[in-house]
């Protein structure tokens, strides 16, 4: 258990606190910039927001889905919410651009529309 715990000690809370706001306003820019079709419905203030970002989608469980299997996880809530965490000591700047890449990409292909996820799953 203490071994999980060893990165709060290495943790600069001035800078986990400040990379906690700065990677959510990248997501909103790059989402808002490349993703049509989507609306934040998180409030804008980062203060408050906090690190979750959701957007409204009308396939957004399908869009979930495709990004959950493309490894990048979020959650789903009803009806058309698309919600993200994300947290500073697991999660970089590359890998939110990474995520808004998929995002992007599964949008223009329409992936949310294949078969395999439309499936309504007890848990997303």
């Amino acid at each position: 258990m203490s071994v999980a715990l060893d990165i709060w000690d290495k943790a600069d809370m001035g800078e986990v606190h400040a990379k906690s706001i700065e990677l959510p306003e990248l997501f909103i820019r790059e989402v808002e910039a490349r993703c049509p079709g989507l609306k934040l419905v998180s409030p804008r203030d980062p203060a408050a927001r906090g690190s979750h970002v959701s957007f409204a989608f009308e396939h957004g469980y399908a869009a979930m889905q495709v990004l959950i299997a493309d490894n990048v996880i979020g959650d789903f809530r009803a009806p058309d919410v698309m919600r993200f965490g994300i947290t500073p000591l697991f999660v970089n700047e590359a890998d939110i651009i990474d995520a808004v890449d998929k995002l992007e990409r599964i949008l223009e292909e329409e992936r949310f529309k294949d078969a395999e996820f439309q499936k309504r799953e007890l848990v997303t």
